[in-house]
């Protein structure tokens, strides 16, 4: 389904854009209470690209890409929120990071599927890598 959300791409978002995405970040449970705006502005400037969906003046979905630049990316913290899934948004959200990387010429992109995602990025051209198994630190969170 083709989605009415305009994706745009956020290098130094502004106050109603920052609650916006810290709203979804808080429904997927990915901010602490210690977390800040100012630490999600870094987040925003030091990631590869940066995209928010956004419907009837609302942030309804985001997604980043994670890259040196050159050759490898991975595809972090992909979110809509509940209301809006299967709206097309996720999609298209994916769609606009992938295109900005290949642009930028970087052809290698990973990500971890999580909370039962795989179908949608199965469906979105991804596959498991064999003989792969994602990991974290001890001290990380997910």
């Amino acid at each position: 389904m083709p989605s009415r959300a305009v994706i745009r791409f956020i290098k130094k978002p502004d106050p109603a854009t920052l609650k916006g995405i810290i709203t979804i970040y808080r429904a997927h449970g990915w901010w602490k209470p210690s977390d800040t705006p100012a630490l999600l502005k870094k987040i925003i400037k030091g990631s590869h690209c940066f995209a928010a969906a956004g419907l009837d003046g609302r942030i309804i979905g985001i997604g980043r890409a994670i890259s040196d630049g050159v050759s490898d990316a991975y595809i972090q913290d992909m979110a809509v929120l509940k209301t809006e899934r299967g709206s097309g948004a996720g999609g298209a959200i994916l769609k606009a990071l992938l295109g900005r990387l290949k642009k930028d010429g970087v052809n290698w992109v990973g990500l971890i599927a999580q909370d039962n995602s795989e179908p949608f990025y199965r469906k979105a051209g991804f596959k498991t890598l064999k003989k792969a198994q994602p990991m974290l630190s001890g001290n990380s969170y997910v």
